[in-house]
């Protein structure tokens, strides 16, 4: 593991050089100044940890100024005057809190913890099971992988493990949220930049693929990718080259992809909405994942693994779930999967005032407001479809009590398509749900959505 150690620490760095190089770590040490020249590189080098001294500016700002730490996990020192700091820290995002007073005894452990952790595949259920053979089984090649299945079924955590078992996983894994961001600056995410090429761009710029060169290359949601970008982005998967953005010369790279999507790609592509070429040539290996209502033998150990995780993380003593919490947790449909059971489990971690956890009722479907299963056809007919479809979409948007992630789910459309449609609906949006008057579209969907 390549370890960023930020910070001036003046007495600690001796007893930090020989922890990490006793756990087989490589460490590379860095202050404020060291840190602008590490960012301001042509090609900034790839991190799999970072540890933050506290003296040290806030992390979060600092991933803000400096994209290359934005997916490396952090790991906190300093000393017990710091542990306040710690707390919003790790409520902010960072993983653990290490005491220089107890940096023999703790660090390594909590590293090799760390590294278990985000690769973890809690597979109880058969056909988890089989499906983690069949990642293993396919990690050694570098054929491309297409990964499947509802948000929140843990695609990111196969690609991970494909990673990890694969001749690669000495390189970097690179991972960038195709949904996350703006069409217009995707390109340069992905190919990266040369100073100049446009306005603000005052040094060169690697992108993802560079990154990802000798390791694996992740791109999560690839579905939302715009059709004009698809042909840039065939053209590098199949050529082992990109352009960069202003650039004079193509660049070779050498990465392998592994692309995931709650979307069915080849449905999409019979509508001209995503390029056959590419999902054939990103669909040479493929694993579905299956949503955790078809896979419930998971669902027992993922319970009792996040209740040990937030019990840990909010310093409170360990609980089993109750027998008749856990029949409710396994009779739950979950559309929003893994992520969504973590969240109910870390609120009953912290809500539950006995001696085990009770789960809470499912707040966005109470039984007294279920949708009727029986459409009434007749109310649809002389509508327009575009009509139609906003009164589903506002329903839903009701129904959910205007959580989106949920609603998208039982839509089967993705968080931007949802997005997307709220702005078009934002500017006469006095008879959504729960709407007052705004006087923006913005302002519009702020009051029927959290945001």
């Amino acid at each position: 593991m390549r370890v960023l150690v930020l910070g001036a620490l003046p007495g600690p760095i001796r007893d930090l050089t020989r922890l990490l190089a006793e756990g087989g770590h490589e460490a590379v040490f860095a202050d404020q100044r060291a840190l602008e020249s590490i960012a301001q590189s042509p090609a900034p080098p790839h991190f799999d940890l970072v540890l933050l001294d506290l003296a040290m500016p806030d992390w979060i700002t600092l991933r803000h100024y400096h994209p290359f730490l934005v997916e490396t996990p952090v790991i906190l020192l300093g000393r017990t005057s710091d542990r306040q700091a710690a707390k919003a820290g790790i409520a902010a995002g960072a993983f653990e809190f290490v005491d220089y007073a107890d940096l023999n005894g703790t660090l390594v452990p909590t590293i090799r913890l760390l590294d278990e952790r985000r690769h973890l595949i809690i597979s109880g259920d058969p056909k988890t099971q089989e499906l983690v053979s069949l990642a293993t089984r396919i990690a050694g090649s570098d054929a491309s992988v297409l990964v499947l299945g509802e948000t929140g079924t843990g695609k990111e955590l196969f690609a991970r493990h494909i990673h990890r078992k694969s001749r690669r996983a000495s390189g970097p894994f690179v991972a960038l949220n195709c949904a996350a961001i703006p069409d217009n600056l995707l390109e340069s995410e992905l190919f990266g930049y040369e100073k100049g090429a446009f306005s603000g761009a005052l040094a060169r710029r690697i992108g993802k693929f560079e990154a990802a060169t000798g390791g694996t290359l992740l791109l999560d949601e690839i579905g939302e990718i715009d059709l004009r970008l698809q042909a840039k982005l065939l053209r590098a998967i199949q050529e082992r080259e990109i352009d960069r953005v202003g650039g004079q010369a193509p660049v070779r790279v050498n990465v392998r992809i592994v692309a995931t999507t709650n979307r069915n790609l080849r449905a999409e592509a019979a509508r001209g909405r995503f390029r056959e070429d590419l999902f054939f040539r990103l669909n040479v290996v493929s694993l579905t994942i299956p949503p955790l209502r078809a896979r419930p033998g998971d669902i027992p150990l993922l319970v009792d693994y996040f209740a040990r995780k937030y019990a840990d993380l909010n310093q409170l003593p360990y609980r089993r779930m109750s027998a008749a919490s856990l029949q409710i947790v396994l009779e739950r449909p979950w559309p929003g999967n893994i992520r969504e059971l973590e969240n109910a489990i870390h609120r009953s971690v912290l809500v539950s005032p006995g001696d085990t956890l009770d789960i809470e009722p499912d707040p966005a479907a109470p039984p007294t407001e279920r949708l009727s299963s029986t459409p009434q056809l007749q109310s649809y007919v002389g509508k327009r479809l575009e009509d139609i479809e906003r009164d589903l979409i506002i329903q839903t948007i009701g129904y959910t009590r205007g959580n989106r992630t949920h609603a998208a789910n039982l839509l089967g459309i993705s968080i931007r398509s949802l997005r997307n449609k709220l702005r078009e609906y934002g500017a006469a949006s006095s008879d959504l749900p729960g709407m007052t008057p705004a006087s923006t579209a913005e302002d519009a969907v702020r009051s029927v959505v959290h945001v």
